[in-house]
């Protein structure tokens, strides 16, 4: 098995067309004609494809965050969100 591929199950990865490979980030964005302001979609994504999938929204106006999944995962978390408030 290669190291691209993820060997759990349920292990996240990339968005990118035809890519396997775990996620490492975390894309945050909407679409200002169909969400609303504080709403946020994600896309994941690997090193390799963290930059082409950021200038895609980028370009859109879409791209509001760029976050390491684990940081994203962490603020998800109710441990996160106890620590938040």
């Amino acid at each position: 098995m290669s190291s691209d591929t993820p060997d759990i199950p349920d292990q996240p990865v990339c968005s990118a067309k035809g890519c396997r490979a775990a996620a490492a980030w975390v894309l945050a964005w909407n679409n200002p004609k169909l969400h609303t302001p504080e709403r946020r979609k994600t896309w994941l994504a690997c090193d390799e494809h963290r930059d082409h999938l950021s200038q895609f929204l980028d370009l859109r106006g879409f791209l509001k965050d760029v976050v390491p999944l684990t940081d994203w995962q962490a603020a998800e978390s109710p441990e996160g969100e106890a620590r938040a408030s």
